[in-house]
This record gives structure tokens, C-alpha cells and sequence, in this order.
């Protein structure tokens, strides 16, 4: 399943335009800030799919019935660029397990490159929802291969992906992989290059978010 929230015309949209934009691109620190809110919107979101129980609560004057989560869902990311949509999700689900990894993409002198991942942290995943985030899907190949090595931890009964733009492309091959996932997008477009970018897209996220990196 994909949902694309930039299709319900909220500030979500601001936030993505700003992503895309050159000239705010400047602003790192704001950068950060609209993936963070970008993904604290995918969080309230992805909350109304989640399971809830009934729980009485002593206030000073009684006794509430309130709807409160069964459980928290395990939060991943993907190293370094996911770190801002992951602190949006982590300012909701504020409880909730966390699990990182470090996947990037080793380039080669022909232009092609490779996944590698070469640290995983993560806690116990059987039967619970894991909700992983990366700002770009792209060719989704870094997504599919991450989600495997988190199956070692345990199989997630629910897996949400949380991006602010992704590729059709992209979708399409981690639903070939996945197809139990909910892909969760603040906008998708259908072009990318022979080197695996996204367009229009918006750069590397990554590098806007944190500043450049040398290439190994």
C-alpha cells in the first residue's frame, strides 16, 4: 500500500516545496526541521492504524476511560540522512524501541554501485510494527536491504516506511520485496537517473541535511 500525503494539500506541502527548493536548501537547520515535521506527521498518521485498548485513568477528580496504544512500535533508520524524519517519529512515538542502521552506497569507477551496510542496531522485532524511515526512495534498493537484515531480529507483524519523496520506481521494487508494507510518502515522482537519483527530487538529503562527505 502507498499513501501520499502530500495529496491532502496540508502543510505537509510547505514543507516539502521548502525540501525542494535551492534557495531554502541553504538553511540546514531548517532542512532538518521539515523532515522533522514531515515525519512527525507520518507519525499521527500511522497512529490511526495502529492497535488501541481501553484503560482507566485516575485523574484528581475520577476515574477517565481512555484509548491509549497497545504497544509502541520499534522505530528504525537508515544512517545519516533518515536521522531527521526519525526524530519526528521518535517526538510522537515517544516510548517506542529504537533501531539504526548504517547503509550507503559504495560507488565504482563505471558509475554503478553497491549497498553496503556495515552496522546494524536493533531490539527484539518479532510481532511487533516497525516503521523505518529514509527521506528518499529512490531505486529502494538500500530500504529492501535493510529491512532484511532487520528480519534477522524477528519477523515485524506491520512494516511502515516513512519517506518525504519518493520514485515509482523505488515503490515499486520494495512492494515486489515487501509487499506487506505501507509505504508512507510526502510525494512521489516518477523520473530517476542512470546513477539512481531521483527527478526532480531534491539532492542528496543527506548531504543538505548534514553537509558534504567524501566518497570512498
Amino acid at each position: 500500500m502507498v499513501i501520499n500525503l502530500g495529496k491532502q494539500h496540508s502543510l505537509l506541502s510547505n514543507w516539502v516545496s521548502e525540501l525542494r527548493d535551492v534557495e531554502v536548501q541553504n538553511d540546514r537547520m531548517r532542512f532538518r526541521k521539515n523532515l522533522e515535521r514531515i515525519g512527525e506527521v507520518a507519525a499521527y498518521e500511522i497512529s490511526k492504524t495502529l492497535a488501541w485498548e481501553e484503560k482507566e485513568i485516575t485523574t484528581p477528580l475520577g476515574i477517565a476511560s481512555c484509548k491509549v496504544l497497545q504497544s509502541q512500535p520499534v522505530l528504525a533508520t537508515i544512517l545519516r540522512a533518515g536521522l531527521g524524519m526519525h526524530n519526528g517519529l521518535l517526538n510522537y512515538f515517544d516510548k517506542g524501541e529504537n533501531a539504526f542502521i548504517s547503509a550507503y552506497r559504495k560507488h565504482h569507477a563505471d558509475g554503478s554501485f553497491d549497498i553496503n551496510i556495515e552496522y546494524v542496531s536493533c531490539p527484539e522485532l518479532e510481532d511487533k510494527v516497525l516503521i523505518i524511515s529514509d527521506p528518499m526512495i529512490a531505486t529502494g534498493a538500500s530500504l529492501v536491504k535493510a529491512i532484511q537484515y532487520l528480519k534477522e531480529e524477528g519477523v515485524s507483524k506491520e512494516i511502515h516506511i516513512v519517506c518525504a519523496i519518493a520514485c515509482t520506481v523505488g515503490i515499486e521494487f520494495i512492494l515486489r520485496e515487501q509487499p506487506k508494507a505501507t509505504i508512507w510518502c510526502g510525494d512521489i515522482d516518477d523520473e530517476i537517473t542512470a546513477k539512481g537519483y531521483i527527478v526532480p527530487g531534491l539532492g542528496d538529503a543527506g548531504d543538505l541535511a548534514f553537509g558534504q562527505k567524501m566518497q570512498f
